[in-house]
């Protein structure tokens, strides 16, 4: 372990080399082994910053406070699905309701199975007697 990396794991994990992840544990034991004053002060710096992290307390916000924030907070909005569905529910009735148009259409225009044309309606009601009203050379 380099002075550098010892420095470092102090400064993260604190002056308690017990509380330092334990796969460097033993290489700064090394290193304090080697160079213990100057290890013991960086520990000993580290230990300062824990005990001064230790004393510190975070602000506690008081209940009315929390309630205004919780009071002031936007209000959750429907699910996203449902800003569409409405738009789409409406163009299905109306290709529904086109589709049933042309469906009624089609039945009132198309002639009934076996019924006459209205070209062969039209002769019949015709009798040949009264088309010699419309026979030129009569």
């Amino acid at each position: 372990m380099t002075p550098d990396r010892f420095e470092t794991l102090a400064e993260a994990w604190g002056g308690e080399v017990a509380r330092w992840p334990a796969a460097e544990r033993e290489a700064a034991a090394t290193l304090m082994a080697e160079q213990p004053a100057w290890a013991s002060a960086i520990l000993a710096r580290a230990g300062d910053l824990d005990a001064a992290l230790d004393v510190f307390a975070a602000p506690r916000a008081s209940g009315a406070l929390a309630e205004r924030i919780v009071a002031g907070a936007p209000k959750p909005r429907a699910a996203r699905w449902v800003g569409w569905l409405i738009p789409v529910g409406m163009g299905a009735g109306l290709a529904a309701a086109c589709a049933a148009g042309v469906l009624v259409g089609a039945q009132v225009s198309a002639p009934a199975a076996g019924a006459a044309s209205d070209t062969d309606a039209l002769v019949t009601a015709v009798s040949a007697d009264d088309f010699s009203l419309y026979d030129e050379d009569a």
